[in-house]
């Protein structure tokens, strides 16, 4: 079998949480800076098909990719740290590996015989290992393996990499274990024992790993470094210490200083084809370490518990702050706890008003009385998804008078539904994959926000939703002084309002923050926090 694609493959021991997502984007990045040609995938244990289903609080943010697949949130950090696109090939679950092998068995494409974790299943997870390189496209691909080695449900992905390392042959495969050191303050000291268990258990299902990551909140003495490396049969200088940072932007850099690149191309044996030396990362850094200005920005969500709810906004406010120098300061409030009396209390000392994508009828009335107080109070509004059916329903219930305007989600019955199903979710019945999902085209209208934001008539933007503004109000809408600014060229759905008479309120039907990259901030989030912070400066 002959392999042209160098593999890099990323386990994680100890617990979970360490930060395998952000190691394999780091070195990617580090690769990448190289002109070597990378991309990261993500192989996840759980049995869902993808996370489309999963519950925010459970899971983080589902990602979307422009093919329109539902994904795990690392996605989201390849995409920003590597400034390229991924595709439903990039995130596979055991519940996807398990649903094409029955498929399989089920159309007697294993001729009779009888269908085993191996080499079935094993099989069906070395297939999607290797298929992003099969064209050739890439020089190394970087798969990080969910979960914790020793959880049952790891087992096969665990024996794929282990028989990957024998398909692939010496220089073409390599295995990063990232792993913890704990301090333990009573003690004054570091502790190797629960990185040599994890390393052991990798042992036990056949995998030794070239390359130890080892997150530690302190420095590792050399003496710790060699005890890890002896201990757990690793070369020395491929200890590489992981210490906590202060922004997940900073770690290509610390992996740089610790040369995790230059161990991963000895022992795969490549060079670089050109070295850039992260100039523009660097750049990025040192506007973000140094801003000139501060906003307060509220963030109004029913998620706001787990703030990996919200992943790729926050990452979009770090990305748009930074390229204006300005740093902003999120404040996540739920919608669950902002009513009629208390909305201008909470709400009076932002600068910006940011409501969520989110579903369900759950702290709906808080986000209409933020959106509603942004709107009278001239406080630049961005609304999201939900966050711009909010601004709909809100502006038609108290501009409009339409007191009975509502989502047909909220309330089918309503009077006036502003905000109703799409016509091809109608006949839908499962949950799964079945919103309009990934990349469509939108065109916008010359002289508005959302054109002078973007400074071109035609875009794309990634969607996740079922429901849509309802064209038969559009008119009225318009007559009021709320515009439709862009729209969907083949079908007239709209994706963009804003308001004429008002600083900045805009609402997009799309996801902005899924293209949101540390090289290229969404200029949509870049132009509401200009339009906050001149909002500060001439309250000030």
């Amino acid at each position: 079998m002959g392999f042209s694609t160098k593999h890099i493959f990323i386990t994680g021991g100890v617990t979970s949480s360490l930060g395998k997502g952000i190691i394999a984007a780091s070195l990617a990045k580090l690769l990448q800076s190289r002109g070597i040609s990378v991309t990261i995938q993500k192989f996840d244990p759980y049995l869902n098909i993808d996370p489309g289903t999963l519950n925010p609080y459970e899971h983080g943010e589902c990602y979307v990719t422009e093919d329109g697949a539902e994904t795990d949130l690392d996605l989201g950090h390849y995409e920003r740290f590597l400034n390229a696109t991924t595709s439903q090939d990039n995130n596979v679950t055991t519940g996807r590996i398990y649903n094409n092998v029955i498929t399989k068995e089920r159309k007697g494409e294993f001729l009779g015989k009888t269908v085993q974790v191996v080499p079935h299943i094993t099989d069906e997870i070395k297939n999607n290992f290797y298929k992003l390189g099969q064209d050739g496209k890439y020089d190394v691909i970087i798969t990080e393996i969910g979960g914790c080695v020793g959880d049952i449900e790891s087992l096969p992905f665990v024996e794929a990499v282990r028989q990957a390392r024998w398909d692939l042959g010496p220089n073409n495969i390599l295995v990063i274990h990232l792993t913890l050191i704990p301090y333990l303050s009573a003690a004054k000291e570091l502790k190797t024992k629960p990185t040599q268990h994890s390393v052991k258990q990798l042992l036990e299902a056949g995998v030794q790993p070239d390359i130890l990551v080892c997150r530690t909140e302190r420095h590792l003495p050399l003496d710790v470094k060699k005890k890890i490396a002896l201990f757990c049969n690793v070369q020395l200088n491929c200890v590489i210490e992981a210490m906590d940072a202060d922004s997940i932007y900073d770690v290509p850099l610390l992996m740089k200083k610790e040369r995790l690149d230059e161990r991963v191309m000895s022992k795969l044996k490549i060079s670089s084809k050109t070295n850039t030396e992260l100039e523009q990362w660097k750049e990025f850094l040192g506007k973000l370490k140094n801003p000139t200005m501060e906003v307060d920005i509220a963030l109004i969500g029913k998620y706001v518990s787990l703030p990996d709810a919200y992943k790729s906004i926050i990452e979009s406010f770090i990305h748009a702050g930074t390229s204006l120098e300005c740093k902003v300061n999120l404040h996540l409030i739920s919608s669950e706890e902002i009513n009629i009396d208390n909305v201008e209390k909470k709400l009076n000392e932002m600068d910006g008003v940011l409501v969520a994508p989110g579903f369900g009828v759950r702290g709906l009335e808080g986000k209409l009385e933020a959106a509603k107080f942004a709107r009278e109070n001239e406080i630049p509004y961005f609304g999201i998804c939900l966050g711009m059916q909010i601004a709909v329903i809100e502006f038609a219930r108290n501009v409009m008078g339409l007191t009975d305007a509502s989502s047909t989600e909220i309330n089918p019955d309503c009077k006036d539904p502003v905000i109703f199903l799409m016509a091809e979710q109608k006949d839908i019945t499962q949950m799964g994959g079945t919103m309009r999902l990934g990349a469509y085209p939108c065109e916008l209208v010359k002289g508005t926000k959302a054109f002078t934001a973007y400074g071109k008539q035609k875009i794309t933007e990634r969607h996740r939703h079922r429901y849509e503004f309802n064209n038969k109000y559009l008119k009225d809408f318009e007559n009021h002084g709320m515009l439709a600014s862009g729209k969907n060229p083949d079908k007239g759905l709209v994706e963009i309002i804003e308001l004429k008479d008002h600083p900045w309120f805009v609402g997009t039907q799309f996801h902005p923050e899924y293209k949101s990259t540390v090289l290229n901030p969404h200029p949509l989030f870049v132009r509401f926090i200009k339009a906050v912070g001149e909002k500060k400066q001439s309250k000030s």
